[in-house]
């Protein structure tokens, strides 16, 4: 029989670790300044009521700090997330800044891995100081960084998201780069170190949002997937970042009720201008094509010159890819590749097809792309994309030249659906720029302006002949020319029979081995 008096002190001791935290004090300041507390963030995120904690009574390893840190600055456990489970952990900024040290660093460690043995996602809340001094300076410390070498070998077998809170140096930014999915609160800092150790270390000196705020990342750097505002926007986007994935690498992500009709659209291609310099928000055709407000746009504010997403399609997850030529012609530039790939990688991770609209006029040339590895990252791209294991579908929306046709998993790439519109363009090069390179000091030599420009917009004709999609589709480099008002409908029948394909073991997907930062 169980002592009453121990149940008892063992309610009493849970009830004040979890109320007082690392200070009551502390507990009513955050909640005077609106701020939340890492409970707070776990309890507003889960479903109601189903957060159950592990490591509750876990503390400093060091004797003199046992009663100044319960909790160890990480606090986690498991719930459900639209009653799907999930792990959780985050930073308590009420003992010692949440800093990470080696008692909470076993505890992060411990939910890792028992996320993995269950097969369900991770939710990480960042917001830490660092590594805790001098827990991590000596042997003991130095010699257990806890579970970040172990995330680093993930493999991506269950999804894992992190939403930055507040200032995140050291392990809980390090976590972040590891997630598959990051979203980052305003007003927040993400780096690698604080701006004061800048300052001290190098006589920097620099500010929070200038060195790691959301706007650097969401349109500099692309370290994170979403800014937003509040930390209710922050939720809602994890929950549903989450809808599109299964909880682990094994199952197959859920299916939902198709939203819109399949019908053919005669509106679609009223869209996209005719001609093919002219700018259009591909977004639009995107949200056209996928189910009715399924559309979650991966990092929209960096790289805009490609739109990446998850979306719905008959009900399927998917992701999408799709070059915007309303930002830089839609051409693919480094930060554009590097924002494909992260999201082929997830995909390919979870299972989950791809489908591609291209509308490119070829890779970015230029002194800057070059210093930015252009090389690297469109080799590094095609790379991606040739071991992709995940089913692909591709639509050529209005043009599609060079290499970067190919890139956009156009002819000869994997994909299991090559479509084109009517009126689309494919070839080795934009006629007009073809023609000025290759008879450019031909026509050069034509002394008269007006016969001149009538030459070359013969050869333009000529040249541009060979670019229209019956010539690729007769020659098999695509499978099928459609009508543009057909494209969901076609897209969905394709999903349909997919779901029926062989799925490779976790394994075998190629791209599960890659990192998604």
């Amino acid at each position: 029989m169980t002592d009453p008096d121990r149940t008892s002190d063992l309610l009493a001791r849970a009830e004040r670790v979890r109320n007082e935290m690392g200070g009551v004090e502390k507990v009513a300041k955050m909640s005077d300044e609106g701020d939340r507390t890492i409970r707070q963030h776990i309890n507003d995120f889960l479903d109601d009521d189903t957060f159950r904690e592990i490591g509750t009574f876990s503390r400093s390893i060091r004797v003199e700090e046992r009663e100044k840190t319960p909790g160890d600055g990480k606090i986690g456990g498991h719930g459900t997330v639209n009653s799907r489970p999930v792990a959780v952990f985050g930073d308590d900024i009420t003992v010692y800044r949440g800093s990470s040290s080696i008692v909470g660093t076993r505890k992060e460690h411990r939910l890792y891995e028992r996320a993995m043995a269950m097969g369900i996602p991770i939710v990480h809340f960042g917001e830490t100081g660092g590594a805790r001094i001098p827990d991590t300076m000596g042997a003991e410390g130095i010699s257990e960084p806890g579970g970040l070498f172990e995330l680093a070998k993930r493999q991506h077998r269950v999804p894992m998201a992190t939403m930055v809170t507040g200032q995140s140096f050291g392990g809980s930014s390090f976590l972040s780069a590891l997630s598959d999915y990051v979203v980052m609160v305003r007003g927040s800092c993400l780096a690698v170190t604080s701006p004061k150790v800048f300052e001290i270390a190098t006589g920097e000196v620099i500010s929070f949002e200038d060195v790691g705020g959301v706007d650097v990342h969401a349109r500099k750097t692309g370290q994170i997937d979403l800014g937003v505002e509040s930390d209710e926007e922050g939720y809602d986007a994890i929950r549903k970042w989450l809808s599109y994935l299964p909880s682990n690498a094994w199952e197959t992500a859920p299916r939902s009720e198709t939203l819109g009709s399949l019908d053919h659209d005669p509106g679609l291609a009223d869209l996209v201008p005719a001609k093919r310099t002219r700018g259009y928000d591909m977004r639009r055709v995107v949200e056209r094509i996928v189910d009715t407000d399924s559309l979650l746009e991966i990092q929209p504010l960096y790289a805009r010159n490609v739109v990446c997403g998850m979306a719905r399609l008959n009900g399927f997850s998917v992701g999408v890819i799709a070059n915007n030529p309303m930002f830089g012609a839609g051409t693919l530039d480094p930060q554009a590749c590097h924002k494909i790939i992260r999201l082929a990688t997830v995909c390919d991770s979870y299972n989950i097809p791809i489908i591609f609209l291209a509308d490119v006029p070829g890779f970015m040339v230029g002194e800057r792309v070059e210093h930015e590895l252009m090389l690297h990252w469109g080799m590094r791209m095609m790379h991606a994309l040739q071991n992709c294991s995940a089913p692909t579908l591709t639509v050529c929306i209005r043009k599609a030249f060079g290499l970067a046709w190919q890139a956009m998993n156009g002819s000869q790439m994997p994909a299991l659906g090559v479509y084109s519109w009517p009126g689309a363009e494919i070839g080795f090069m934009d006629p007009e720029v073809g023609v000025n390179v290759a008879f450019g000091s031909k026509l050069a030599r034509i002394d008269d302006s007006e016969t001149r420009e009538s030459e070359r917009m013969t050869l333009v004709r000529e040249v541009g002949e060979s670019t229209n999609p019956y010539e690729a589709a007769g020659t098999m480099r695509i499978d099928e020319i459609i009508d543009p008002g057909d494209t969901r409908g076609v897209l969905a029948h394709d999903l349909e029979m997919l779901a029926h394909r062989s799925v490779p073991p976790p394994e075998a997907r190629p791209l599960s081995y890659w990192p998604t930062c």
